[in-house]
């Protein structure tokens, strides 16, 4: 079904984005007024879905923050016009947009519609929570760029455990992509092994926080961080090392040895399902699967005997805080 949206600021907006949320949240699911009209729709980008013939029939919003995220909220399609893909299609719109000059975007998910948003590249980053007496879970997409590309031949793109086609990388921009989008969606563990902990790579706040949310979520969590050369981390501070030692028994860091045989490709685990692949040490160029267990028990088995046979570094442990 062709649909037309169109973006107003709220000083502009015409009345029927009012009217929709007021039917759809207000009175269908009872949200308190005062919790539906915020301060947030002075700032925000307003979107009307309205069908060829002008009815509107859907409204979302969208803004940002901290220059890097940006927010999708208060999507609402009429009763009349729900279950014909209008709703998607103003997802996917909204998102192309937000794509455009963000690298992440966040909503809140009304608990029931979770499979909707998993469907366009979103997954859950939060426990469920209540929101105006309704059960709700955050959820994100890190990669929108790469996921929007991909909408038209995959069903939830870059979520853990559910999409088990590769998606192949040639440049950093990519590979910091993917890395982020399937370490972000781990709940147990994090093992990574590289020849050294990369600044470029490794030592962003977004990484860093990735991690440390995965560190903190429970007493199971465990990150292990495998490299040959600690030389470029003693000589500069690096956000993953600081974390570390302020979360000893949550992420640790082991040295290969150099007697026992090292695999030559890099890789990223997260959890079972997971992994990030690259063909060597030197160069951005390789794959991601977010849904590949035999994968990553084949690399898991191999980065536990690396580990094994792994020492602690002495420099890094004297480092001070």
């Amino acid at each position: 079904m062709k649909v037309k949206f169109r973006k107003y600021s709220w000083q502009l907006a015409p009345g029927h984005i009012r009217d929709i949320r007021e039917q759809v949240f207000i009175q269908e699911q009872d949200v308190p007024p005062e919790l539906e009209w915020d301060d947030t729709d002075e700032i925000a980008d307003h979107y009307l879905a309205v069908m060829p013939d002008n009815t509107p029939v859907g409204v979302a919003r969208l803004f940002g923050t901290l220059g890097e995220t940006a927010h999708i909220g208060r999507m609402a399609i009429l009763p009349d016009f729900r279950d014909q893909g209008i709703g998607e299609a103003l997802l996917r719109h909204v998102m192309t947009d937000a794509a455009s000059s963000h690298d992440q975007i966040m909503l809140s998910a009304q608990e029931y519609a979770i499979p909707f948003y998993q469907r366009s590249g979103f997954h859950v980053c939060s426990d469920l929570y209540d929101d105006a007496g309704i059960p709700h879970a955050d959820m994100r997409c890190l990669s929108p760029d790469m996921v929007i590309k991909a909408l038209a031949e995959r069903r939830n793109p870059q979520v853990l455990g559910r999409d088990d086609q590769s998606w192949l990388f040639s440049d950093e921009h990519d590979m910091i992509s993917l890395m982020d989008s399937v370490a972000g969606q781990a709940r147990q563990r994090i093992w990574l092994y590289d020849r050294f902990l990369e600044h470029d790579l490794y030592d962003r706040f977004r990484f860093r926080e990735l991690v440390s949310s995965l560190a903190r979520r429970h007493r199971q969590s465990e990150v292990r961080l495998l490299i040959h050369d600690d030389k470029p981390l003693v000589k500069r501070r690096h956000r993953l090392v600081e974390l570390m030692r302020r979360l000893p028994s949550k992420i640790e860091l082991r040295l290969a040895s150099e007697d026992y045989p090292a695999e030559e490709q890099p890789f990223l685990l997260a959890d079972r399902e997971g992994v990030v692949y690259r063909h060597d040490f030197y160069n951005p160029q390789g794959f991601a699967k977010f849904a590949d267990g035999g994968r990553v028990k084949l690399l898991s088995e191999r980065f536990q005997r690396m580990w094994d046979t792994g020492r602690t570094s002495l420099e890094l442990r004297e480092l001070p805080l």
